[in-house]
């Protein structure tokens, strides 16, 4: 007996364009309704539906009761049925901007997208959005159901007008073809079984088309790709490594190189499933055993020695936002590509697409469901492939480094060229040495705290007293740095991060020359400060926390910033129209409403010369 093949569909549009109604009624045509659940559904109708007691089979999707009540999708419904020549697995995703990111994600597994249009309504801003991201996504063979024809009177000028619009749109995202099918979820037409309403369409149903579609398996033709996902050793007789084979085929027998580690060996066994087997393709889930011993974990890639992937460690991508908060250019976020999870930084865009026009804007940063394209870079080269070529290796996710939630995925274009350009230069004085002829340790000092706390007041004096005990110090002061290094920068988040970005490279540069280092910054946000942290050796950093109320802040107001804040003229100020977030654990803290400024930086330098001894 034939193996089905398996096509993922991905039903996607605007809300409200039908998309659950269809897919319930594919699940009802092709039997896919168990008898009581079909009993269940025609209550259901009665209480939720919206065809006045009829069936109404967007219900077998909007499982979630908010979205009964509210007649919409918001989150991705996964459903599976099948026919006698194919088996499917459709997501229904949500209609809703708010929900674009659940859209994405069902595309970045998709074979073929379901673009649903509204008949009375054409094109919508969402719909050309769902297009340009299932195209991003690689998702090829696109299917346009124009639904809601009964609505439209069965008209073919209608169908042939939104079918128009559609061509000249996908041409411009690189959809090279599509199947244009005029239906009706509600009624039925098209959707199984061919429509006598509309006997100027002579092209198959929605089902027959998906029956028939050639949707090729990724990675079939490629070379050997897996990255691994697990270590396995149940005892000390057996260590295997375990994941999904991304691309390529692979047999006992098959030599394979490690990256990043540049390892090699042979495989020795094959599993699937726990038996073995003689050979395995992409989508596989496998387990491999080594000929030799070879030390391997999670994050390693596996692939072909005499075709291994590019490395690097900067790209350029385009980026699909999902976060409720915009993007911060110069903040680090988790990157996770396959099983590898690395440090990233992400620089402004270079552009916004417009999913209107796909023109590009010019655009300092990405909100929400906005499309952009980037360049970033990581703390560590990554094995990849243009997400064109293949999605497991192309293909990214950004991760806040605090609150842990997606923030934005992610299609790798290129590598950039400066990064095999520009290498490191090694130095024969270190920084040891330079350190050593000063007699002292380096140290970055990092007073943050709300303006007019008494950061540069309290630094200022830490350094004379350094400067009295012979140690080598430089005093980087906010303000100083803005006249001249940050001159370029405002006061948005997103400059903001940049600007202690700027300043934590500074720092860095000068504790290599061995200097102690005194930074005195607002640096508001607890991820900037991290990021500067994690870029110094180990005890190097030392968080000094300035703490004073906001009102106390407020009432010494020396430069008068406050109250212009206060009266509008100031925006994106610290503490009144942006926030401030302390550290929580810093190193040292400084309550300056019961310590006077002499006492606080007295304080300092006695921790400072603890750390020495």
């Amino acid at each position: 007996m034939t193996e089905r093949s398996l096509l993922r569909i991905l039903a996607c549009g605007s809300v409200d364009d039908g998309k659950s109604s269809l897919l319930g009624r594919l699940l009802a045509e092709t039997g896919a309704i168990p008898s009581d659940q079909l009993a269940e559904l025609e209550a259901d109708s009665r209480r939720f539906g919206t065809l006045g007691g009829a069936v109404d089979y967007a219900l077998l999707l909007d499982g979630l009761s908010a979205e009964r009540e509210q007649g919409i999708t918001i989150d991705v419904a996964w459903r599976y049925f099948g026919t006698a020549r194919r088996s499917f697995i459709v997501a229904d995703a949500p209609g809703h901007e708010q929900y674009t990111r659940n859209m994405a994600t069902a595309a970045s597994i998709a074979d073929l997208a379901l673009l649903l249009v509204d008949a009375t309504k054409g094109l919508l801003t969402q719909t050309r959005r769902h297009a340009t991201i299932a195209a991003l996504m690689g998702v090829r063979a696109i299917v346009l159901a124009v639904n809601k024809m009964d609505r439209a009177g069965y008209d073919q000028a209608t169908f042939d007008a939104i079918v128009a619009d559609f061509a000249a749109y996908a041409a411009g995202i690189g959809i090279q073809a599509f199947t244009a099918i005029p239906v009706s979820a509600t009624a039925g037409d098209n959707i199984a079984t061919r429509s006598a309403a509309m006997p100027w369409y002579d092209g198959p149903t929605v089902l027959e088309h998906l029956e028939q579609v050639d949707a090729p398996g990724a990675g079939a033709d490629g070379a050997f790709r897996m990255p691994v996902q697990l270590a396995i050793r149940p005892d000390a007789s057996f260590r295997g490594y375990a994941g999904t084979i991304a691309a390529g085929r692979i047999a006992p027998g098959d030599p394979v190189l490690l990256i990043p580690s540049g390892r090699r060996t042979t495989i020795a066994r094959l599993l699937d499933a726990g038996e073995d087997c003689a050979e395995a393709g992409p989508g596989a889930a496998v387990t491999l055993t080594f000929a030799d011993e070879v030390e391997c974990g999670r994050g390693e890639l596996l692939c072909a020695p005499d075709d291994p992937p590019q490395v690097s460690d900067q790209f350029e991508a385009t980026l699909i936002w999902m976060g409720e908060e915009e993007m911060l250019p110069g903040r680090q976020y988790w990157l996770k590509l396959g099983t590898r999870t690395v440090a990233a930084t992400v620089q402004a865009p270079k552009y916004e697409i417009d999913v209107d026009t796909m023109g590009h804007l010019a655009a300092k940063t990405l909100g929400l469901n906005a499309i952009g394209v980037v360049h970033l870079w990581t703390d560590a080269p990554l094995p990849f492939e243009p997400y064109e070529q293949s999605r497991a290796l192309g293909g990214f996710i950004l991760i806040d480094r605090i609150s842990h939630a997606t923030v934005a995925a992610g299609l790798i274009h290129f590598a950039l060229r400066r990064a095999t350009n520009v290498h490191w230069q090694t130095l024969d004085v270190t920084r040891a040495a330079r350190a050593a002829i000063k007699h002292q340790r380096p140290r970055v000092l990092w007073f943050t705290g709300l303006s007019g706390a008494g950061k540069s007041t309290i630094a200022n004096l830490v350094e004379k007293r350094l400067h009295a005990l012979d140690r080598h110090s430089f005093l980087l002061d906010g303000d100083n740095l803005r006249l001249g290094l940050n001159r370029d920068l405002g006061f948005t988040d997103a400059d903001r991060s940049e600007n202690i970005r700027r300043v934590g490279e500074v720092a860095r540069l000068m504790a290599d020359a061995g200097l102690i280092v005194l930074v005195a910054v607002i640096s508001p946000f607890a991820a900037e400060r991290r990021a500067v942290r994690e870029r110094m050796a180990p005890g190097e950093f030392v968080e000094i926390f300035v703490d004073t109320p906001l009102d106390e802040a407020e009432r010494r107001d020396v430069k008068g910033l406050y109250a212009k804040a206060r009266t509008g003229q100031l925006a994106n100020f610290t503490g009144v129209d942006s926030p401030y977030e302390p550290p929580k654990t810093p190193e040292l803290r400084i309550d300056t409403t019961r310590t006077s400024p002499e006492d606080a930086a007295q304080a300092i330098v006695d921790y400072l010369l603890k750390l020495e001894t």
